[in-house]
């Protein structure tokens, strides 16, 4: 038996839904008045779908869309059409003279459901949406309905956030709320914007609060009850429970609150990388960049940043991953000289990538909400995930093969420019990914059918691969996908990786999305061009379509290089060519760890370090010159990313964010 509100009933009835024999859930309407008998109205029947233990456990009535969205115990999330027309309805009363008399004039075993015997009337519907399994094996806990969006809880630790699309369930995203809640019940919004979870950790009852993403109240009662409430007002709180029999009730009065918060942080760790996605504008309000950040706490947030009171505002906060987040990449995104403002929506394709060898892949829409306390809101649709180990698991004969690592660590994720072109049979967008167990992966995404494959790789630095950046050539007679990566030892290898990107759409055209790794062949060309790890690299065309590449160490060294990129008659891989034609190096740049440059203009770079310097550098005949000096406030720095912003008849500004221990923007 479950009560769930329903929209549109009159005062005093509520809809009450029975599960019984055979996977038959039947939708009561109960109406009960003070002094009478309650009224019950058969409304539907619906079937379950078969499993061991066939039953619902929530559910819920989706404001005006004629639908019903229901969780039971096999962890499934099913949709039910439903109607309150009369026409369906089979009326009785709980007592056989129409209710009218008093409750304690009636003997009980007068007290009949006609409508039941007359249920076969209705017919029996099935499900119009399905997702199995959806919480696993231990159930689905609740559904909520809140402004358009569907919240279900479960046992296995997570509340997804899911969508209607006609009248088929799509899951949004999935949250952990913090390591250890794995029993989740119930999910409440409250009138200041915050999310509560309420469930149970270890042997304690606890409310935890996404706005500050700690616990508001734990209640030391067992843990794990199935019959529990929970009620709370500004200065009280109980919580009552049923443990051997006993009725249980804690009750306890607010205490005034000692500590206040000064500015809330981003991250419980620090940020080890971060992107900025494009900039909104909202009428009437101050100019908002969008950013997304990865951190050690295992977390990515996507902020807005606004320059007039430099607040960082969460806008969604991603907490798939089950390690670390230590790259970010974006596809799609808005560029400098093409900001999305106004009614333009800022749209981008973001992928995370970390330890445990696991990817994940979402879809972000920023648009204006004047509304809103961010005056921005931001939608984040999942698409798809990869994690090497589920890959090695669905591999034949894999008993004769050696096992990956399952530590493997993403260190850097690069988007593989111009893959939408005609010469691709389906529209594939290909990730470059730098790997701990020293190998180059490219992967493969169809967004469309949520596929996310690994595709090509190769083995050949035998070492951690620290960094990778993809880049495009273009010429009169087509283009190349060139692909530079860099590791441990210092050096910087470039790979031509066209045909390996046009076999790979070959081959998953072919396969529908399935297929084998295949190997990125040779590299075209390798430089030692440090004496230990590169942590940083950034590569810029030049207006003579050359490429300036430019890179930091362990050492504190810049080296920087230009190359030429050669091409004979043919169009195979061996006839692609590059030649260095100015290279330089410049020791003791730095006093520390050199972790972030960026080429900001062909004779302009950008290097910052560990040391909290960051320096402008003057690119030239004569090599780097230092132009100017900036320290800035954030300590272990991990990243930087730089971008320009120009109107028209303007010159141009270049704003570089930097994150570490914190997180800081400079102009």
């Amino acid at each position: 038996l479950s009560w769930a509100p329903h929209p549109g009933l009159p005062p005093g009835t509520i809809a009450l839904l029975v599960s019984g024999p055979g996977g038959e859930m039947l939708w009561l309407d109960v109406t009960h008045h003070p002094g009478q008998a309650p009224q019950v109205r058969l409304m539907g029947r619906y079937l379950l779908p078969p499993c061991k233990q066939c039953w619902h456990t929530c559910a819920a009535f989706l404001p005006q869309e004629g639908l019903l969205v229901c969780g039971d115990r096999r962890g499934s999330l099913l949709l039910f059409p439903c109607s309150s027309s009369p026409g369906r309805a089979a009326e009785s009363t709980s007592i056989i003279n129409g209710g009218t008399d008093s409750v304690g004039e009636v003997s009980s075993s007068k007290l009949r459901l006609s409508c039941l015997l007359d249920k076969e009337a209705l017919p029996l519907a099935g499900p119009v949406s399905m997702l199995f399994g959806l919480h696993g094996k231990t159930g689905v806990t609740s559904v909520t309905c809140h402004k358009g969006y569907i919240y279900s809880t479960g046992r296995d630790g997570v509340y997804r956030q899911l969508r209607l699309q006609g009248q088929q369930l799509e899951v949004l995203q999935k949250h952990r709320p913090c390591k250890g809640l794995q029993w989740i019940e119930e999910l409440r919004f409250t009138t200041n914007g915050d999310l509560l979870v309420l469930g149970f950790h270890a042997d304690n009852f606890v409310v935890w609060s996404t706005k500050t993403g700690g616990n508001l109240h734990c209640v030391p009662c067992g843990g794990g009850h199935r019959s529990w409430s929970y009620w709370s007002s500004p200065s009280t709180e109980a919580f009552t429970f049923i443990k051997h029999g006993d009725v249980m009730l804690y009750h306890r009065e607010a205490e005034p609150c000692e500590q206040q918060v000064l500015l809330a942080s981003l991250h419980g760790r620090e940020i080890a990388c971060v992107r900025r996605v494009g900039m909104v504008k909202v009428p009437g309000h101050a100019t908002l960049n969008i950013f997304v950040t990865g951190s050690e706490d295992t977390t990515a947030c996507v902020l807005a940043l606004r320059e007039d009171s430099r607040a960082a505002v969460p806008l969604a906060r991603l907490s798939d991953h089950i390690s670390s987040v230590r790259a970010l990449a974006l596809a799609g995104s808005a560029r400098p000289g093409d900001e999305s403002f106004g009614d333009k929506d800022l749209s981008a394709l973001l992928f995370s990538a970390g330890g445990r060898a696991q990817i994940s892949c979402y879809r972000l829409l920023c648009t204006g909400d004047p509304a809103s306390e961010s005056t921005v809101a931001c939608q984040v649709v999942h698409v798809a995930s990869h994690r090497l180990d589920e890959h090695w698991e669905r591999k034949k004969n894999r008993h004769k093969l050696v096992k990956m690592d399952p530590e493997t660590r993403y260190m850097s994720l690069s988007v593989v420019p111009g893959t939408g072109t005609e010469q691709l049979l389906t529209p594939w967008t290909f990730l470059a990914a730098a790997c701990s167990d020293g190998s180059v992966r490219v992967f493969g995404l169809l967004e469309a059918t949520q596929k996310l494959v690994l595709v090509a790789e190769s083995f050949h630095h035998q070492r951690c691969v620290l960094k990778v950046q993809a880049f495009l050539h273009t010429w009169t007679g087509g283009e190349r996908h060139l692909l530079c990566s860099a590791a441990t030892d210092g050096s910087v290898t470039f790979w031509d990786i066209t045909s390996s990107i046009v076999d790979a759409a070959d081959a998953l055209h072919r396969a529908e999305g399935e297929m084998e790794p295949l190997a990125l062949g040779a590299p075209l060309l390798t430089v030692m061009a440090h004496s230990c790890g590169v942590n940083s690299l950034h590569i810029r065309e030049t207006p003579e379509g050359h490429y300036l590449v430019a890179s930091g160490s362990d050492d504190g060294s810049i080296h920087v290089c230009l190359l030429e990129v050669a091409l004979g008659r043919g169009e195979a891989v061996a006839d692609t060519c590059l030649r260095i034609l100015e290279q330089v190096a410049r020791p003791c740049a730095h006093a520390a760890h050199v972790t972030g440059i960026q080429v900001l203009r062909p004779d302009l770079l950008l290097s910052a370090s560990v040391d909290q310097r960051l320096a402008l550098w003057r690119w030239g005949p004569g090599g780097l010159e230092a132009l100017s000096t900036t320290f800035f406030h954030v300590p272990d720095l991990a990243e930087m990313d730089c971008w320009e912003v120009g109107e028209a008849g303007e010159d141009l500004q270049y704003y570089c964010v930097l994150c570490g221990r914190g997180l800081e923007m400079l102009r």
